[in-house]
C-alpha cells in the first residue's frame, strides 16, 4: 500500500483528529467543534473546510502552489487572533504527528511509518507556506493600523461608544448624588 492510498483509507480519522487538535488551540473549542452553522461559527467552518481541502491536496499529490487558497483560508483567521506565529502555523506541522498516530494505531499501516519522509517534506513545505501567509497577513494588519492612526480614524475605532460613555458618566453622577 502506498502513502496516498493509506491517506485515502484513513482520511476520516486523520481529518477528525487534525481538526480536533486545531480547534483545541482556541479558548472556546467546544463551541467551535459543536456549532455546524457557518454563519454562527465561521471560525470552525472555515478551519474545517480549509483543513479538509489541504488533506485532499496532499492525497492527490497536488502542486504546492495549489495549497495557497486553503492555507490562506485557515491562516487569515489565526493571524488576527492572539496567537504567536508558532501557534498560528502549528496545526499544519502537527499533521505529521496526526498521520503517525493514526497509522500506528492500525497494524496494516504500521509498515508505512518508515516511508513518511516524502509526506513529511510536503507538510513542512505547507507549514512554511502558511508562515509566509501569516507574515503577509500580520504585515497587512500593521499597515492598516498605521493608516488608521495617520488618518485619525483610530479615534473612532479605538474610542468607546459615545452613548456608553454618557451612560457610564450619568451613572457615576447618579451614584454621587444618591449616597
Amino acid at each position: 500500500m502506498e502513502i496516498t492510498e493509506a491517506l485515502t483509507s484513513k482520511k476520516k480519522e486523520i481529518l477528525s483528529l487534525w481538526i480536533e487538535r486545531t480547534l483545541d488551540s482556541y479558548t472556546a473549542p467546544g463551541f467551535f467543534k459543536s456549532a455546524k452553522d457557518p454563519f454562527a461559527n465561521p471560525v470552525g467552518s472555515n478551519i474545517t473546510a480549509g483543513l479538509t481541502a489541504l488533506l485532499e491536496l496532499l492525497q492527490a499529490d497536488a502542486d504546492i502552489q495549489a495549497f495557497g487558497k486553503p492555507l490562506d483560508q485557515v491562516v487569515r483567521i489565526r493571524a488576527v487572533q492572539d496567537f504567536t506565529p508558532a501557534q498560528a502555523v502549528a496545526p499544519f506541522l502537527e499533521l505529521k504527528w496526526v498521520v503517525k498516530q493514526v497509522f500506528s494505531g492500525d497494524k496494516n499501516m504500521q509498515p508505512l511509518l518508515g516511508k513518511l519522509d516524502a509526506l513529511d517534506c510536503r507538510i513542512d513545505q505547507m507549514g512554511l507556506m502558511a508562515f509566509n501567509i501569516y507574515s503577509e497577513c500580520r504585515e497587512q494588519l500593521y499597515r492598516n493600523r498605521v493608516r488608521e492612526l495617520k488618518s485619525g480614524s483610530a479615534i473612532l475605532t479605538d474610542a468607546a461608544c459615545p452613548s456608553a460613555l454618557l451612560r457610564r458618566e450619568q451613572r457615576g453622577v447618579a451614584a454621587k448624588i444618591e449616597p
